[in-house]
């Protein structure tokens, strides 16, 4: 048999595909939610909040189940913190950690009463100083008031980033938080993105302490982002348990009481989600088969922001030995639209389904009008059920925002 397990059966494939068309977004509730409690009982440490990164996926269906498990919010730009309250969550829960913001989206996110701030560079931090005692900080209350952090920019520990602030611009930027009546409190350490060595993690656990530490008004410690995901099944997958076991041993030395925050994105949610589709047209070169789909890369993200390898299984049972060679490619002109390349599949034929694995972060979030092909649905798997969570889009979309006579 084939070396890798379908999602589902080929029945229930077809059953979706009949009632909301294909290609199609799948995610399976039980998965996320098991997920979530695996990466959430992994660190023992009492004292810690998780917040999910909605920049790998903005569904508010999604965002709700989070919610439901008692995640905050990571907010990389005010559309991932305003997309977070509409799903409910509390502004309180929502972190933000992002850059180049300007003064009206500050402004923004401080009317919508987020109150925790990590920042990326000096400027950003006077710009938001400014903001805030000019229209804020009349009004603000103990409660309210921002709570603000750095982004640590630092080689040996951070890598070569263009994000953050390195340690010998922390007097600087606490005399402008103390000018402004606020506590530089955080420190946020983000290791860069998809990173599945968890050695990479740990080993800078006790020098990242010893920074926080130069905060003289230091309560909590963010502690990324950037936790990988094993898109390659038989690859290296970061150990959540080790990670969790070494911080927890590490902060607990410390001679105070901090808060931890966690950041998790793709690792959560990543294995929650397929892209069904299905093959539309089937050609042979030599030993090679070339399929074409009714999808395309726009619906996946871009492979030289977050990797294009994703997993492509069908739902044919054949023996290994019937695996061919296979490049699945898109429904575009488009060069280099491929959804995989050297693929083990059967033999296919037309109207036969393909699940693309493992789209869960980076899918839809990052899916696009190129060529100008409408966007899919996406629908939730949850209690035996199935439901639609955003509706396929139609041409008239193009025509969104347009001015014409």
């Amino acid at each position: 048999m084939q070396n890798f397990v379908t999602p589902f059966s080929r029945e229930f494939a077809q059953e979706l595909l009949a009632i909301y068309g294909s290609p199609l977004y799948v995610y399976d509730g039980n998965i996320l939610r098991e997920t979530i409690n695996h990466i959430t009982q992994s660190i023992a440490y009492p004292h810690k909040q998780f917040q999910f990164a909605t920049v790998t996926n903005g569904n508010v269906s999604l965002l709700q189940i989070f919610r439901q498990c008692e995640w905050g919010l990571h907010a990389n730009t005010p559309g991932d913190a305003f997309l977070g309250l509409k799903a409910g969550f509390y502004p309180g829960k929502i972190v933000y950690s992002g850059s180049n913001l300007n003064a009206k989206e500050f402004a923004e996110l401080l009317d919508w009463g987020v109150t925790t701030f990590n920042l990326d560079c000096v400027a950003q931090l006077q710009l938001f100083c400014d903001i805030y005692i000019d229209k804020f900080a009349e009004k603000s209350t103990e409660e309210t008031k921002p709570k603000l952090g750095l982004r640590l920019n630092l080689p040996e520990l951070t890598g070569d980033s263009r994000i953050g602030v390195r340690p010998e611009e922390f007097s600087e930027v606490i005399k402008i938080t103390n000018s402004v009546g606020l506590k530089l409190s955080s420190l946020h350490f983000y290791r860069g993105t998809g990173t599945n060595s968890t050695k990479a993690f740990t080993q800078v656990i006790e020098p990242i302490l010893g920074i926080c530490q130069l905060l003289p008004d230091w309560e909590y410690l963010d502690f990324g982002g950037g936790f990988g995901y094993p898109y390659h099944h038989n690859g290296v997958a970061f150990d959540w348990q080790t990670f969790g076991r070494e911080l927890t041993a590490a902060i607990e030395k410390l001679d105070k009481k901090i808060q931890l925050i966690i950041e998790p994105g793709r690792a959560a949610i990543a294995g929650s989600g397929k892209l069904l589709t299905k093959v539309i047209s089937v050609k042979w070169q030599e030993d090679k088969q070339i399929v074409g789909v009714d999808t395309t890369v726009a619906n996946l993200s871009v492979p030289s922001v977050h990797g294009g390898y994703r997993e492509i299984v069908s739902f044919l049972e054949v023996n290994k030995s019937d695996l061919y060679l296979t490049d699945v490619c898109g429904n575009t002109t488009y060069s280099r639209d491929y959804l995989g390349k050297n693929c083990q599949l059967p033999s296919l034929k037309e109207g036969d389904i393909l699940a693309i694995l493992d789209t869960g972060a980076y899918g839809y979030v990052m899916s696009s009008h190129f060529l100008h092909r409408p966007r899919p649905a996406e629908i939730l798997l949850e209690k035996n059920q199935h439901r639609l969570i955003r509706q396929r889009e139609d041409y008239n979309i193009l025509l969104n925002g347009q001015i014409f006579s």
